[in-house]
């Protein structure tokens, strides 16, 4: 993000980051840190077999942990100017990104089974935890390649998956509000609505900052 027309879209960047990592620290240390409205809803998976609660809430904190890491990493290393200042800096902070969003995946895929919203949500996660590494790997190997710019619009790909779960919620709570649907349906069809919503952003992002750079000086 070089140009000054990006510089609005970088700080909403850091905006919505900030935002999305305050909702959910305080959802889950100062408003409910047992999670106990969210787990009444997962009393047992579709095979029958309850919910291990003191390990799944130690799953879900390692979870929120590195997405948090993630998202706060994405958003350094969209910085220009840290870029121009030290590239180790930026090489490293791509890795520990890529770390925590392998992770975040791997968290996800063992809360899966145990989805609000029974196996829609379940397999909406499982492709979510296959998606976002590829998409992050993707990005990778085009910096390996010395592809900058390629590298750029897979990364913006990659990181808006960073407010995944803060979509989730949003939509949950929009669709509880202007519809008759249950918590479950609603929470599960937000699963789906949120991965489209984010990948059709990220493609306007992408749009947009390449119209600016082609914009006339």
């Amino acid at each position: 993000m070089r140009n000054k027309t990006s510089k609005p879209l970088y700080m909403l960047l850091l905006v919505c980051m900030a935002a999305a990592i305050g909702y959910e620290l305080c959802k889950l240390f100062v408003f409910d840190p047992q999670l106990t409205h969210f787990l009444q809803q997962k009393h047992k998976t579709e095979s029958g077999r309850p919910l291990h609660v003191p390990l799944w809430l130690t799953v879900m904190n390692v979870h929120v942990a590195f997405a948090c890491l993630a998202a706060v990493c994405g958003a350094l290393g969209f910085s220009a100017a840290l870029r121009r200042r030290s590239q180790r800096f930026h090489k490293w902070n791509g890795f520990v990104y890529l770390a925590s969003v392998l992770l975040v995946s791997l968290t996800s895929g063992y809360m899966a089974p145990h989805a609000t919203g029974g196996v829609p949500a379940s397999i909406s996660f499982n492709l979510l935890s296959v998606l976002w590494p590829a998409l992050t790997v993707t990005a990778l190997i085009k910096a390996v390649k010395q592809q900058q710019a390629a590298h750029r619009r897979w990364m913006i790909r990659s990181f808006v998956f960073c407010f995944t779960n803060a979509a989730i919620h949003l939509f949950t709570l929009l669709l509880g509000q202007a519809t008759a649907l249950s918590y479950e349906d609603s929470y599960a069809i937000s699963v789906y609505a949120a991965a489209a919503v984010l990948l059709f952003a990220a493609e306007l992002i992408i749009r947009y900052l390449q119209t600016e750079k082609n914009a006339p000086a």
